[in-house]
């Protein structure tokens, strides 16, 4: 698969806009502004706001005896304060000064994990607090660190003296001033809402005046109403997004109703929004579908936060501002992605799959895109990211989408998708027991003047899915036999699932359950090849995947389908 190196004047536009945000930010944490971050030191926290994150008491076992098991990776120091150590992986030095296994200690409702969360937070202040620099001041991970400090500061200060207490609230006031400073000069994006947050958590928390108050939450409303979309996807399109923001906007929610303040209404409108977004992407299994920087999911998780939805509705069907699909029939459940590639400041994470799908029946997994290994080596980034890691249309070994994979470029702005598909035009064709959609891309045109045009059917209460992809010229004609129409539709397993061929030579997918669907194609043989799942909890797999290979000016429409047996 080659994958292509972004040069387009949208690319140096992004550039130019990155580095004249870094200068301001440097300019922000220079001498000239550096007196903005002192200050009055809050008297109290009013009130820890709750977290709803998944908790484990082991964990905070693990942490006591030196052992730190963040991001993949476990750290043993021996004795030393983590802050203090040399580590080179930054995943696990984000973890660790985001603060947000703080809540392992809370789960642990002991006086020694008290101890151990009160030591750790005096190690940061002493190593890290006294100087504004480096990863521990990045202004994302600043905000991870103010709202985990805020919900567990009972814990923290629990059998706390009077030193320590204001330690913290000078540490935690000065780290608020610091990143009302900064958020003005964070990318869009995730990051730049969850830095909005953490600003409303703070004022709701501290003692502020209402002044800061109304700012806080006037500025969080702007931020939430250019991110989430009209249907509750976030910008970027991806899933893990939607999971991650309602971990933080719930337990805000829920504060500002503690506290007898309203809640802006954009707050109340975008969590409204979101939990049905959630259910969209959610499997009947409880995980969410592998688009756009998702990587594998914990079914508690999800569940912990579907919770708190009220209206516990089935999940709609289409996502058109997101761009994406669902059909749902019996226990079939189809997820597609029928949108455009975000903009580069919002798709770091981003993905090649234009018109990929999942299928999933029951709790059981059978064509799946193959996801991120989110912790993992970055050498398998770029793969995972590739049109063929996707239950797709390829054409000519060549990603819909281009990214920037330069060293020097990426050092800077990381690693977007450019150049991808910026019209997807798709239409449902529901009917009377059948579920169905059409799109099509043009994320080849510019290089080979060809679309790929899905349609795909679910009917039969969901025994049959039925798909025909077409790969032709804008107008529709056949494409041209010059070399460059070689096509590869592919069908990524999950790995759980066993392939073979049946006696009347078409290959059937048998899940871990002994559910059976049966692959055949009208005008091609398929083959079954060897893949990678980056997606698992315990990282890469192995598994199958089903190939059509054809030349796209002698079949410019295939049909196959999926029937369970």
């Amino acid at each position: 698969m080659t994958l292509i190196r972004g040069s387009s004047p949208q690319i140096w536009g992004f550039l130019a806009s990155t580095l004249w945000r870094r200068l301001r930010g440097r300019l922000r944490v220079g001498p000239v502004y550096r007196w903005r971050f002192t200050g009055r030191t809050p008297e109290r926290v009013l009130i820890a706001p709750p977290d709803l994150r998944l908790a484990d008491a082991q964990i905070a076992m693990e942490i006591y005896h030196g052992r730190f098991p963040f991001a993949g990776r476990l750290v043993d120091t021996h004795g030393q304060s983590p802050f203090s150590m040399r580590v080179t992986d930054s995943a696990w030095l984000s973890a660790l000064h985001g603060f947000r296994w703080l809540r392992h200690m809370r789960a642990a409702e002991t006086e020694l994990a008290a101890a151990n969360a009160r030591a750790l937070v005096r190690d940061w202040i002493s190593i890290n607090g006294r100087k504004i620099d480096g990863l521990a001041w990045n202004p994302a991970i600043t905000a991870r660190r103010i709202i985990a400090w805020l919900q567990h500061s009972a814990v923290v200060l629990q059998g706390a003296d009077y030193q320590f207490y204001r330690l913290f609230l000078k540490s935690l006031a000065i780290q608020m001033r610091y990143l009302r400073a900064m958020v003005q000069e964070m990318s869009p994006g995730e990051e730049k809402l969850r830095a909005r947050i953490a600003l409303a958590f703070a004022a709701l928390s501290l003692p502020t005046p209402p002044s800061a108050m109304r700012a806080a939450s006037k500025q969080l409303a702007l931020e939430l109403d250019a991110q989430i979309l009209p249907d509750g996807g976030h910008v970027s399109r991806n899933p893990e997004a939607i999971l991650e923001l309602l971990a933080d906007l719930l337990p805000l929610r829920q504060t500002y109703f503690n506290q007898a303040e309203a809640p802006p209404d954009a707050l109340i409108g975008a969590v409204e929004r979101m939990l049905p977004a959630l259910r969209f992407f959610r499997h009947r299994d409880g995980t969410l579908a592998r688009f756009n920087g998702m990587g594998a999911t914990s079914h508690d998780r999800i569940a912990s936060i579907l919770h708190h939805d009220d209206t516990a509705g089935a999940p709609l069907l289409h996502a058109p501002h997101s761009g994406y699909e669902r059909l749902a029939m019996g226990n079939t459940t189809v997820i597609a992605d029928t949108g455009v590639a975000p903009p580069p400041e919002l798709s770091q994470t981003a993905q090649a799959g234009c018109l990929s799908f999942e299928l999933s029946s029951g709790r059981s997994h059978f064509i799946v895109n193959c996801g991120v290994d989110t912790y993992g080596a970055e050498d398998f980034r770029p793969l995972a990211r590739s049109t063929a890691a996707h239950s797709t249309a390829t054409l000519n070994d060549t990603s819909s989408a281009r990214f920037i994979l330069g060293k020097e470029l990426a050092r800077i702005v990381g690693a977007p998708l450019v150049d991808g598909p910026k019209n997807v035009p798709c239409r449902r064709l529901d009917s009377e027991g059948i579920q169905s959609f059409v799109a099509r891309h043009d994320g080849y045109a510019p290089r080979f003047g060809l679309y790929h045009e899905r349609e795909l059917a679910l009917s039969a209460n969901g025994e049959l899915l039925e798909g025909i992809d077409r790969v032709v010229r804008k107008d529709g004609e056949v494409a041209r036999s010059n070399g460059r129409d070689r096509v590869s539709v592919r069908f990524h397993l999950y790995p759980d699932v066993a392939l073979f061929e049946n006696g009347r030579g078409h290959l059937v997918l048998q899940g871990a359950d002994d559910e059976r669907w049966e692959f055949s194609c009208e005008e091609l043989a398929p083959q079954a090849e060897e893949t990678l799942f980056f997606a698992g909890l315990g990282g890469p797999r192995r598994s199958h995947q089903i190939v059509l290979t054809y030349a796209a000016s002698d079949h410019p429409e295939i049909h196959w389908r999926l029937r369970r047996l």
